[in-house]
Formats: structure tokens, C-alpha cells, sequence
């Protein structure tokens, strides 16, 4: 859009799976998402059932609104697989997915 200044937002991340990463917000918030990607779930949908035996962003909550996280089920320490709405231990080790690329 010429001649509309767009403010530029800069997030830095820095959680157990990233350090120093840098991401562009260049789009609205929840807008111009590519045409493909067409989730079940909402990320608060997703912690509120308890995804990843309540493990899901829970080292990363500050990056996100607080609204996501209002009635999550999230595990204090370590996943508990009776926190999932499964009831199962869906995680792997980070080892594990970078053996399969």
C-alpha cells in the first residue's frame, strides 16, 4: 500500500527451543495467514486441552496474550500425559525430531 506507513514490530525470541531469534510482525495480528494453513484449533483450544500433557508454550507465555492461557491445563514441571485431553504422552525428545529432520 503506497503512502501508508505500516509500524514494524521486531520479536526477539528466546525459549528451550530458540535463542536470539528474530521474527517481523509484518502482518496484522491473525491475518494473511497463507491460504493452506487451516488449523482445527485455536492456541487457547489447545491449551485448554491439556496438548503435549500441559507442556504447550509454557516456556514461551510472555510472546503471547495472557487470554490464551486463562484456562489452560499446564503442567507445573514436567508433562503429565493425564493433563491431555488423550490422555497419552505425545512428546518427543527435540533429539528425536532433528534425527528426522
Amino acid at each position: 500500500m503506497a503512502g501508508l506507513a505500516r509500524s514494524t514490530k521486531v520479536v526477539i525470541v528466546n525459549d528451550k527451543m530458540q535463542r536470539g531469534d528474530r521474527h517481523v510482525l509484518s502482518a496484522p495480528v491473525g491475518r494473511d495467514f497463507d491460504p493452506d494453513f487451516q488449523p482445527q484449533l485455536t492456541p487457547a483450544e489447545m491449551l485448554r486441552l491439556g496438548v503435549f500433557g500441559g507442556k504447550y508454550m509454557t516456556d514461551c507465555r510472555k510472546g503471547f496474550p495472557a487470554s490464551w492461557f486463562a484456562k489452560a491445563k499446564l503442567a507445573p514441571r514436567h508433562r503429565d500425559p493425564e493433563l491431555d485431553y488423550f490422555g497419552v504422552d505425545a512428546s518427543q525428545p527435540l533429539s528425536e525430531r532433528r534425527r528426522k529432520g
